[in-house]
């Protein structure tokens, strides 16, 4: 047997560890940046803070922010609306869930914390939707429907609209109308397209279908009076918005393909996160398909918190190295930066965020 020799790791060019010492620490980013230097979940937080500064600091790097999970429930909306009014983002794809109880919160309402004496079938009868540990009100939601009906007044069930339109328009009847803070009105007023790929999937969605038939029974004769219910209803579905989704993918990856450099920022997965990164596939296909030859636009960073791992094989916890595989990220031997935080977003999100906060202030 050769005999072993016992390098110091140093000459090895190893990175050391350091022992978190709370009495050098007087910030949050000072925090973030010790526990790089420990192990485990917290230097997948201080490594997920170092890339994710140097993507919000980049100058040529356009950042999209994918959203997932109950964060406006949860009481994450103004942490959404401080990256946008500081140009930390430059697009938004969510769930529709999401930006729509970020409405409720953008008028004015409030969300409940949920009592475990209660139970969810006394919920339903008092109009209370339980998500987990907190409560929103089923009135709330009838405050987001005012502010859609009031948005789609300006528009006509024949007009074509995606996601990204018609949460521009809201945008725009907050700012409007609406003094408080909210995700759609901090993006209209900085010029950030909100994309929501599973539309229907969401309050909005069932909003728009309803005002598309209202709208056109009100411009028609009315029915017979002597109709059931399923007749009411096969009659009343012929009426359908001119939504079109596509509008949403062309002008999401034209935004990408004039960017000098991509960055990922994603809380959860699901759709959004999946959509988000669907450019460089597309791309990839169209010159095959097509002739053409355009250059498909790959990530350079991310950064993902999601507690789910990858071992489970759904989309949620797909790893970025897994995104290398598709050609939606650029490999980390060619400068591809990526750190993943397995943790719940609500407790790490704030403390990226402060760090974040603390660093441009230090600029």
């Amino acid at each position: 047997m050769t005999p072993r020799t016992f390098h110091d790791g140093e000459s090895d060019g190893l990175e050391a560890l350091e022992a978190l010492d709370p009495e050098t620490i007087e910030s949050f980013s000072d925090l973030l940046a010790a526990m790089k230097k420990t192990a485990f979940g917290g230097r997948r937080l201080g490594d997920a803070f170092e890339i994710l500064k140097k993507m919000v600091e980049d100058p040529d790097c356009t950042v999209i922010l994918t959203l997932s999970g109950a964060m406006t429930i949860a009481k994450m909306g103004k942490i959404i609306c401080s990256m946008i009014d500081r140009n930390m983002v430059q697009a938004v794809v969510s769930t529709g869930a999401l930006i729509a109880h970020g409405l409720s919160e953008a008028v004015g309402k409030t969300h409940y914390k949920y009592h475990p004496s209660m139970t969810d079938t006394e919920l339903y009868e008092k109009g209370y939707n339980r998500v987990y540990d907190t409560l929103e009100m089923e009135t709330n939601l009838n405050h987001v429907e005012r502010v859609v009906s009031q948005t789609l007044k300006r528009m006509t069930p024949e007009t074509p609209i995606s996601s990204e339109i018609l949460t521009r328009e809201i945008g725009k009847t907050l700012h409007d109308d609406y003094e408080g803070p909210g995700i759609l009105k901090s993006a209209y007023e900085q010029g950030v397209p909100v994309y929501i790929p599973a539309f229907t999937d969401s309050e909005m969605g069932l909003d728009v279908s309803i005002w598309a038939m209202r709208e056109k029974r009100q411009s028609q004769a009315q029915p017979p009076p002597d109709l059931s219910d399923q007749e009411t209803w096969q009659l009343l579905q012929q009426s359908r918005p001119a939504f079109n989704p596509f509008l949403d993918l062309n002008s999401y990856t034209e935004k990408l393909l004039s960017a000098k450099r991509l960055g990922i920022f994603t809380i959860g997965g699901g759709v959004p996160r999946n959509w988000a990164q669907q450019t460089p596939p597309y791309i990839e296909i169209l010159n095959l398909r097509m002739g053409t030859q355009l250059t498909p636009p790959r990530y350079q960073y991310g950064v993902r918190i999601c507690p789910e791992p990858d071992y489970w094989g759904g989309l949620s916890g797909c790893t970025y190295e897994e995104g290398v595989s598709w050609g939606k990220f650029v490999p980390r031997k060619e400068g591809g930066m990526f750190a993943e935080v397995l943790s719940d977003a609500t407790v790490v999100w704030p403390l990226l965020m402060m760090g974040l906060l603390e660093s441009a202030r230090r600029r």
